[in-house]
């Protein structure tokens, strides 16, 4: 019996995790002048999490992250602002809010398929009550 294997849900997981930091961040700095919003998109971090590790050599504990990027190798970047604002920030509380919602509920459904994963797996090892 070949075990299912659970990678894909911990890299979901990872990747929403971050992506609520960076939705935290721009919901904290909207009144925060020439403050720019950041997003994480999850296309381009699945992208990057399939395709193959390169491994660098580095010599110093600096070099393993270049800025805006991640464990995963999603990047942050900056959002194009909906409507300009006079003290340069362009954060939109409605898009940051709504965009939080929605990857919250990505969060708990990335979270019940690992859980149903995990209970198919006891189920089949248990037999059936």
């Amino acid at each position: 019996m070949e075990i299912p294997s659970f990678s894909h849900h911990e890299q979901s997981l990872r990747f929403r995790a971050m992506r609520n930091q960076v939705l935290s961040s721009n919901i904290a700095n909207v009144d925060t002048p020439n403050y720019k919003a950041r997003d994480i998109d999850f296309g381009t971090a699945l992208k990057g999490a399939r395709q193959e590790n390169i491994s660098l050599t580095t010599t110093s504990d600096l070099h393993k992250k270049a800025w805006g990027t991640t464990d995963s190798g999603a990047r942050s970047v900056y959002r194009v602002p909906i409507q300009p604002s006079l003290d340069g920030n362009t954060v939109s509380m409605d898009v940051e809010q709504a965009a939080f919602a929605e990857n919250a509920l990505q969060y708990r459904a990335s979270l019940a398929f690992l859980d149903g994963s995990i209970r198919t797996l006891k189920f089949a090892l248990k037999g059936g009550d």
